[in-house]
């Protein structure tokens, strides 16, 4: 009987599935495009970025402006251990991130091109607006400050299969 009782509370084969691992091939992405898959229930960003891209992520001008520069505020929740560095990721040309804003849940749309933009400042070097409140994120999904959403964008666990291929949800450690 308490056997039965225990076997209630094992997850579904539909709740396993919601948390699962996804396998992504990022091997035809090319620098600036990006590829939105879902991972449980949430749109991840796989964003191969340019060296430009990347040169932006060294301006400590644009560190000053960020709210949380070295991803320390929520580090275990947003930011994996390989994933506290100035290009939030793994490989400095790949960028993993949930695209949920951590104000509201609002899904951030991507304003690549630097430069003056409405809503944006004069001196954007590119990133992510939300559409909602008006958050503003750099291209290692790191918010700006002054803004409505109080941290950067999650880093979920993941790890690479070889240069071709991600998994979004798992890493040397095991599931997230």
């Amino acid at each position: 009987m308490a056997g039965a009782l225990v076997s209630t509370f094992a997850p579904s084969e539909r709740a396993k599935a919601a948390g699962a691992s996804v396998e992504v091939d990022i091997a035809g992405l090319v620098p600036g495009e990006m590829k939105t898959v879902e991972w449980r229930g949430k749109p991840v960003w796989i964003l191969k970025r340019s060296p430009e891209m990347m040169a932006s992520l060294k301006d400590k001008k644009t560190d000053a402006e960020l709210a949380d520069p070295h991803s320390e505020r929520n580090k275990d929740d947003l930011t994996p251990e390989y994933a506290r560095n100035e290009y939030r990721s793994i490989k400095p040309d790949i960028l993993v991130a949930v695209g949920i804003c951590s104000h509201l849940g609002c899904s951030p749309g991507t304003k690549f091109k630097p430069g003056p933009q409405a809503s944006l400042p004069d001196d954007w070097q590119g990133g992510f607006l939300c559409p909602c409140h008006g958050s503003t994120f750099d291209l290692a999904g790191r918010v700006y400050k002054n803004k409505p959403a109080p941290d950067n964008l999650q880093v979920p666990r993941h790890m690479f299969l070889g240069d071709g291929k991600i998994v979004i949800g798992k890493d040397e450690k095991g599931e997230a």
